[in-house]
C-alpha cells in the first residue's frame, strides 16, 4: 500500500496555524491592510458554522490534551475519531478549498511553508482521520498519542518558537522600538493573537493587570527627583497615564494594543533613565 502524504490543505488546523503565522507578521510589521483581511478570514473560516471550525476542535482535542490518564486519553481520540466521521465532509473539502484559495490571492502559496511547531501532530491525527491510512499505521499513530496525551511532560520543540515567529519578522518593529521585544510586549501580543480564538477574554484580563502595572510604575518614577526635573518628560508621562486611564472605558482593540506596546517600551525606558 503506497505511503500516507499528509496534504496539508486538508487539514483544518494546519491552515488556522498558517492564518495565525501570517496575522503575526502582518502585526508587527503594522500591515493594516493586510491584518483585517486576515482577521476577516479567520472569522468568516472558522465561525461556529463551520465544518473547518468543527474538525479544528477535533484536533485539539487532541493535540491540546495533556497529563490525563491513558483510559482517558483513549476516550477523548475515540470520540474524536468518532465525531469526526459524522462531519459532512462534501463540506469540509468545499470550506478548505475556498480558504486555500483566499491564502494564495491574499497571502503567497509560500504561507503553506510557514513553520508550524506542532505539525508533526497534526499530521499524525489527520492520519488517525483518514480512512485511507493502514490499519497498523493508524493504530501505531494512536498508541503514540495516547503516550503524549497521557503525559505530562512537553516535547522539546522543533525549534525554539521566539527564534521561527518572533526574531523574523520584528525587524521593522525593532527598527523604530529597539534591538528585541521586551517580555512584557511579547506576552500582550501573544494575548491579543491569541484573542481571535477565545473571544478575547484572556487579553482582556491581562491588559487590565498590564495597565494597572504601567499606571503604578509611572506614578513611582514621578516622585523620583531626575523625573521632577525634566518638565518635558513629566508632561508627557501624565498624558500617557491619562490615555491608560482612558483605556478602562474601551473594549479592546487594535490600535489599543499597539498603543500599550508602545507605552510599555516607554515605561522599561523612563525608569532605565531614572534610575
Amino acid at each position: 500500500m503506497a505511503k500516507f502524504k499528509h496534504n496539508k490543505k486538508r487539514n483544518s488546523a494546519f491552515l488556522y496555524e498558517v492564518l495565525i503565522q501570517e496575522l503575526t507578521k502582518s502585526v508587527l510589521s503594522k500591515d493594516s491592510e493586510k491584518q483585517n483581511k486576515i482577521v476577516s478570514l479567520v472569522k468568516e473560516s472558522f465561525s461556529r458554522n463551520t465544518a473547518m471550525y468543527h474538525e479544528l476542535k477535533l484536533y485539539r482535542a487532541i493535540t491540546h490534551t495533556k497529563d490525563v490518564s491513558t483510559s482517558t486519553a483513549e476516550k477523548i481520540l475515540n470520540e474524536a475519531k468518532l465525531r469526526h466521521s459524522q462531519l459532512d465532509k462534501k463540506n469540509l473539502i468545499s470550506e478548505q478549498n475556498k480558504v486555500a484559495r483566499k491564502i494564495r490571492k491574499f497571502l503567497s502559496n509560500e504561507a503553506f511553508s510557514n513553520f508550524v511547531p506542532n505539525y508533526k501532530d497534526l499530521a499524525s491525527v489527520a492520519q488517525i482521520f483518514n480512512n485511507k491510512s493502514s490499519v497498523k499505521s493508524k493504530v501505531l499513530l494512536e498508541n503514540e498519542l495516547v503516550e503524549k496525551m497521557s503525559s505530562g511532560k512537553t516535547e522539546k520543540p522543533m525549534v525554539p518558537m521566539d527564534n521561527i515567529v518572533f526574531k523574523s519578522f520584528v525587524k521593522r518593529f525593532n527598527e523604530e522600538y529597539g534591538d528585541k521585544l521586551l517580555q512584557e510586549q511579547k506576552s500582550l501580543l501573544n494575548k491579543f493573537i491569541a484573542s481571535f480564538d477565545n473571544n478575547g477574554v484572556e487579553l482582556k484580563v491581562y491588559l487590565n493587570e498590564e495597565i494597572g502595572r504601567l499606571k503604578k510604575e509611572l506614578k513611582e518614577s514621578f516622585t523620583k527627583e531626575e523625573f521632577q526635573s525634566d518638565a518635558q518628560m513629566l508632561e508627557g508621562a501624565n498624558k500617557v497615564l491619562a490615555t491608560l486611564d482612558s483605556y478602562q472605558t474601551i473594549k479592546p482593540n487594535k490600535e489599543m494594543v499597539e498603543e500599550v506596546i508602545k507605552i510599555q517600551g516607554l515605561v522599561r525606558e523612563i525608569n532605565s533613565d531614572v534610575n
